[in-house]
């Protein structure tokens, strides 16, 4: 099974594992131009307005499209097994064990949108983080730009996040999920700090020097993020302080 050519949402949970081990053994063809979805895809700025996270259907929401950005990291990483088969075995069996994590967050937030009455294609979804990578791209940017960048940023927003919902009167299904995923993907976003570093040590290039120069090059065709950088999370995920300085910089500096 190719869980990228898979529409329906369950069925690329149960594929995901079969589909990373045949990555693994350069068994699965080119990547499509887009993942398959069995809900309506439109773009980032069409998606509908969100009812506050006071709201029941608000919280519902808030699961939906993060069960959309896990989704979409899953796919990722199984895309990156099977864009660099060149990559270390190391490296790739990792990856492995990041992706299928990403995908039981995905079911884990259809089950609990489900525990507060709302089901998967209640809204649309975007492609945005997909649509982010290139087919072509150095192994170094790819990891920078998915396990770093994009994946950061969700530790920022997550950050956000709880803090708003430890302000409700109840905790529920939202809370639950937000926790568990928050505190997990901490792991993710250490397994790109590690493997960047390991990459550069590769290439013999100095880390810190290399990350400023390649997040500015690649900042400009990243989305921008308005969350400010939770340093916490983001120490515990392997940043250093020098580039944390680096993002903050950038972020400043591209503020709409």
């Amino acid at each position: 099974m190719n869980i990228l050519e898979t529409a329906s949402a369950r069925q690329k949970i149960m594929g995901i594992e079969e589909s990373c081990h045949l990555a693994l053994l350069g068994q699965l063809p080119a990547v499509p131009l887009a993942p398959a979805r069995d809900l309506e895809v439109v773009g980032f700025k069409q998606l509908p307005t969100k009812k506050g996270i006071g709201y029941i259907e608000g919280r519902a929401r808030l699961l939906h499209d993060l069960a959309s950005i896990e989704l979409q990291a899953m796919e990722l990483g199984l895309r990156t097994l099977i864009e660099y088969p060149e990559a270390s075995l190391e490296f790739r069996e990792q990856l492995l064990e990041v992706t299928v994590d990403e995908g039981r967050h995905f079911e884990l937030c259809l089950n609990s949108m489900e525990e507060l009455g709302f089901k998967w294609g209640d809204w649309p979804v975007h492609l945005s983080l997909w649509n982010t990578v290139k087919t072509g791209e150095s192994l170094m940017d790819r990891v920078l730009i998915v396990h770093r960048y994009l994946e950061g940023s969700g530790l920022d927003a997550g950050a956000k996040i709880l803090s708003r919902l430890r302000g409700l009167p109840e905790r529920d299904a939202a809370w639950s999920a937000m926790d568990r995923i928050h505190r997990e993907e901490i792991g993710h976003v250490d397994f790109g700090s590690r493997w960047y570093r390991e990459l550069c040590r590769e290439n013999r290039l100095d880390a810190d020097h290399d990350f400023r120069e390649r997040m500015t090059r690649l900042r400009e065709t990243l989305p921008y993020r308005t969350e400010n950088l939770d340093r916490e999370s983001r120490l515990k995920a392997g940043f250093t302080e020098s580039e944390l300085l680096v993002l903050e910089e950038l972020r400043v500096r591209e503020r709409p």
